[in-house]
């Protein structure tokens, strides 16, 4: 695999150092917090190697975080959940003539929708090389929703067009194959398994001597297991098996399977469960914990609170699905089970949180793997190759 320098050397051959200007890279991604998550350090170590880096989303909570890295911010509002078509054309109007603006040489599309409608308009703006990474095929396609439903021929047709032109980067073999069977041709798939973890701020502390807790990191909507994790708790309770159950995040509102606040609230107060809210500071929360869990039957790439969870020598229990099972091997980092099913996910929790000699082993081990490989440097060093080969493909 091309090594960072590589990288950097190909681009220096790619232009004429007195006649062009560095090359631009523009990330387009809908939400601020996310791409702070998920890219920014990528886009740190990008702007390192000599692009010029702009970023296109909605500004909220951390467009400060973005412009102190040194990064060029442009706010574009959009939504995720909206479906009017004429805000929709709207939408993709303004997206044409900012790239038209910018005239980027790489485009770096996040997610399903910014993958749609950014290829859309790369294509219209005669901007050719686009990266479009897939961090799990998510709602759509996990979903039995009626919307989901009936959304899912057209995104498929769409996916099918637009992704035979650039690189799509999906982080897990299940996504790469769909996209196979939709129609995208398998030479343009690339696959980078997540999106990376420091492995200097995520790192292993001796567990707090405390009842166990077990936390679910993660955006609240049904579909990341929500629902069986708070019936296992009740499980384990009504066992007499004394632990913590914490939620860790927020409902996602824009997520048409937000789990509605009133209902957390209640299992609040009935005492099954504790819920934190947004939680900015993660190693300090994976350091108090005793196990993570994420039941999700959502489509994933590979989650990151689980890649976190790994590095920080903690045990995991989460389900057998495309995503999930690429971060823990069962019996060795974490216990597996199947999806919507909260008695095996009770006994599954029962193990790890009556056994601290168990949690201990599987926690070094899912070091060992996060070491391995899934530190933020391996992720960045075949991120920029990429790029570097957007470059030597270049019409």
């Amino acid at each position: 695999m091309p090594s960072r320098c590589a990288a950097e050397e190909e681009w220096g051959r790619l232009i004429s150092p007195t006649t062009q200007p560095a090359p631009k890279l523009l990330y387009y991604v809908t939400e601020d917090w996310y791409f702070v998550s998920h890219r920014l350090a990528l886009a740190v170590a990008a702007k390192a190697a000599g692009y010029d880096v702009c970023v296109a989303t909605r500004v909220r909570t951390h467009g400060e975080q973005i412009k102190i890295a040194g990064l060029r911010l442009i706010p574009f509002e959009n939504s995720r959940s909206n479906l009017n078509p004429l805000k929709e054309l709207w939408t993709l109007a303004r997206l044409i003539r900012l790239y038209r603006r910018e005239r980027p040489d790489v485009i770096h599309h996040v997610a399903m929708k910014p993958v749609l409608y950014g290829s859309i308009a790369a294509k219209w703006a005669g901007r050719p090389l686009v990266v479009n990474a897939f961090g799990g095929l998510g709602w759509l396609f996990s979903s039995g929703a009626l919307t989901a439903r009936a959304m899912k021929p057209a995104i498929r047709w769409w996916l099918r067009r637009l992704l035979r032109f650039g690189t799509a980067l999906v982080q897990n073999p299940d996504d790469a194959q769909l996209l196979v069977r939709v129609g995208v041709p398998d030479s343009n798939i690339r696959l980078i398994p997540g999106s990376g973890v420091d492995l200097d701020r995520f790192s292993p502390r001796p567990e707090a001597n405390a009842m166990p807790t077990v936390v679910l990191p993660a955006r609240l909507i049904w579909e990341k297991g929500v629902a069986e994790f708070v019936e296992a708790a009740r499980i384990l309770r009504q066992r007499g098996i004394a632990a913590r159950f914490v939620l860790a995040g927020e409902p996602d509102r824009e997520n048409p399977s937000a789990v509605p606040a009133d209902c957390i609230l209640e299992w609040v107060r009935s005492g099954v469960i504790e819920h934190l809210g947004w939680v900015e500071d993660m190693p300090e929360l994976l350091g108090e914990s005793h196990v993570v869990c994420l039941p999700s039957f959502y489509g994933e790439g590979i989650p990151k609170s689980l890649i976190e969870a790994a590095a920080a020598g903690r045990a995991i229990v989460t389900t057998d699905t495309p995503g999930c099972r690429e971060i823990v091997r069962h019996e060795e980092n974490g216990l597996l089970v199947p999806p919507r099913d909260a008695r095996a996910l009770s006994e599954a929790l029962a193990r790890l949180i009556e056994d601290p000699e168990l949690r201990q082993c599987m926690g070094n081990r899912g070091r060992v793997r996060a070491v391995q490989e899934f530190g933020i440097a391996r992720v960045i060093d075949q991120t920029l190759a990429i790029y570097a080969e957007a470059g030597r493909n270049r019409p």
